[in-house]
C-alpha cells in the first residue's frame, strides 16, 4: 500500500521536504487564513461589514478561529453579489447552485483562472492514488463546459500521462454501457447512483464481462457502504471515494488506497468540526459539522463556511502510513434528515444501505407523506432486472433494527412500488427524501 500522493502534494505546498506533520501544517494554515482575512476584508462587501471587529493579526492559535463568525449558505444567497474580493474581469467561471431554501434563489461561487488551477493541481494529486500513467479514464461528470469538474478532471490526469475521454452525467444507460465496451477504461469517475445503476444495467447483459475496470472514483454526492460494495462485486474494481463541493472549489478529500477515511484538501482549505447546535469545536473522534476556510482562493473566498455535512476527525493514523489528518466518509446532511412525529429520524443514507443492498433496485425514489394521521414512507424503485420484489424489499426494511421497530410500533408505514424509468434524475443533484407532510395540514 503507497502512501496517499496528498503528502508529497501538502509538503510542496508548504515549500518543505519532509512529511508535513500538524503543527507545521496548522502554522502555515494559521498564516494563509490571516491573509485571507485580510483579502476578504478589502475586497468583499459582505465580509468586510461581517468581519468588523476582527484583527486578523490576532488570529494566532486554533482557539482563536472560534471568535471569526460562520459563513451560511443563505448568506450567498442573500448577499449574492458581496463575496468576490477582484475585478469583475478577473473571475473566468461562475457556477450557479439551486437551493432548496423559501426564496427558491440561487447560490453563485466564482473563480479565477488561478483559483481553478489549484483545483487542477489538487486533482492531479489525488488522482494518482488509483491512477497510473497511460491509464484510460472514463468520466461521468459533467464536463462540455471550460472549467466545469469534469473538464478540471480531464487536464488533472492529462498531466501524468492519462488519456481522459468525457461521457458526462448518464441520461441514456444503453450509451453509457456501449461507452464502457468501445472505449476500455482501466478507471471511471461518477456519481455513486448512477454508477450503481450502470453496473446493473450491465450485468443484465452478457457483454459485462467486457468490461474490466480496476479503480472506480465516486464523488458529487454521499456514497453509502452498500454502494461500494455492490460495485466492488459488479466490476471487481477498488472503489473510491471524494468528498467535495462547488464551495470548496470542487475538491475537498479524497480516500487514499486503504480506504479508511479521506484525507483532506489542508494545503488550501483549513476544515474544523463543530457542534451543529452550539457552534464549539469537538474533539477529534466526536461527530460534527464539517466547516472549512479557503486558504489560497483570491477570486471568492469563504471563510468558516457551515457545510452541513456530518462527519468526524479520525483519531487513529491511516494504516497507509501518511501524517495527515482523516475525515471519516460524509454519510449524510444534517439539514437533509427527516424528523418523525415520535422524535426519531430517517434518511437518505439509511435507505441507500437497505435498498442498494438488493441487486435488483438500481434506483429510487422516497417521500415522507401522512395516512391516516401516521407518518408514511412511499419508496417508487426503478429495477433492471425482472425478479424485483416489492415485499422483499418491504421484508428487508422490517427486519432492519430501527425501521422494524418503527414498522412495528406504527410510528412508519411503508409501501413500495416499482416504478417508471422517466421518474428518477439522472442529473448530478443530490439526492433527498421529499417531505410532503406539510402539504397536508388537515392531516396533522
Amino acid at each position: 500500500m503507497k502512501i496517499t500522493p496528498l503528502e508529497h502534494w501538502a509538503s510542496r505546498k508548504l515549500g518543505i521536504t519532509e512529511p508535513p506533520v500538524l503543527s507545521r501544517l496548522q502554522a502555515y494554515q494559521l498564516g494563509k487564513l490571516r491573509d485571507t482575512l485580510s483579502l476578504a476584508m478589502t475586497g468583499s462587501l459582505f465580509y468586510r461589514e461581517h468581519l468588523k471587529g476582527i484583527d486578523p493579526a490576532s488570529v494566532r492559535t486554533m482557539e482563536d478561529i472560534g471568535r471569526i463568525p460562520f459563513t451560511r449558505p443563505q448568506d450567498l444567497v442573500d448577499c449574492p453579489n458581496g463575496f468576490i474580493c477582484v475585478s469583475p474581469q478577473d473571475i473566468s467561471r461562475i457556477v450557479t447552485l439551486s437551493t432548496s431554501g423559501t426564496t427558491g434563489r440561487p447560490k453563485r461561487i466564482a473563480f479565477t483562472p488561478e483559483d481553478q488551477e489549484l483545483t487542477v493541481d489538487f486533482f492531479h494529486h489525488g488522482m494518482l492514488t488509483l491512477a497510473r500513467p497511460a491509464d484510460r479514464i472514463m468520466i461521468f461528470l459533467p464536463g462540455q463546459t471550460e472549467g466545469s469538474v469534469g473538464d478540471l478532471l480531464k487536464k488533472a490526469v492529462v498531466r501524468f500521462g492519462c488519456e481522459a475521454i468525457i461521457f458526462g452525467p448518464i441520461d441514456d444507460y444503453d450509451r453509457a454501457f456501449r461507452a464502457l465496451l468501445d472505449c476500455r477504461p482501466d478507471t471511471t469517475v461518477g456519481i455513486p447512483s448512477q454508477m450503481l445503476a450502470l453496473s446493473r444495467y450491465c450485468g443484465a447483459d452478457p457483454a459485462a464481462d467486457r468490461v474490466q475496470l480496476r479503480t472506480l472514483l465516486l464523488s458529487t454526492d454521499f456514497a453509502s457502504h452498500a454502494v461500494v460494495n455492490a460495485l466492488e462485486r459488479a466490476w471487481g474494481c477498488e472503489v473510491y471515494d471524494h468528498y467535495g463541493s462547488t464551495e470548496m472549489g470542487l475538491g475537498g478529500a479524497v480516500e487514499c488506497q486503504a480506504r479508511k477515511g479521506y484525507h483532506m484538501r489542508e494545503a488550501d482549505l483549513l476544515f474544523e468540526l463543530v457542534d451543529p447546535s452550539t457552534g464549539k469545536p469537538v474533539d477529534a473522534g466526536e461527530y460534527g459539522e464539517v466547516v472549512f476556510s479557503t486558504l489560497t482562493r483570491r477570486g471568492m473566498p469563504l471563510i468558516r463556511y457551515r457545510t452541513g455535512d456530518r462527519s468526524r476527525i479520525l483519531p487513529e493514523p491511516c494504516p497507509c502510513g501518511s501524517v495527515l489528518r482523516r475525515l471519516e466518509r460524509v454519510s449524510r446532511r444534517i439539514c437533509e434528515t427527516i424528523q418523525l412525529k415520535d422524535g426519531t429520524s430517517v434518511s437518505i443514507g439509511q435507505l441507500d444501505e437497505i435498498l442498494f443492498s438488493d441487486p435488483s433496485v438500481s434506483a429510487y425514489a422516497a417521500e415522507i407523506c401522512l395516512k391516516d394521521g401516521h407518518d408514511f414512507l412511499s419508496l417508487t424503485v426503478r429495477s433492471t432486472l425482472a425478479s424485483f420484489c416489492g415485499e422483499k424489499i418491504r421484508a428487508a426494511f422490517e427486519q432492519d433494527p430501527a425501521f422494524g421497530n418503527l414498522i412495528s410500533r406504527r410510528c412508519l408505514g411503508l409501501d413500495v412500488q416499482l416504478g417508471d424509468a422517466g421518474f428518477f434524475t439522472t442529473g448530478t443533484a443530490k439526492r433527498f427524501i421529499a417531505d410532503r407532510r406539510a402539504l397536508q395540514p388537515e392531516l396533522l
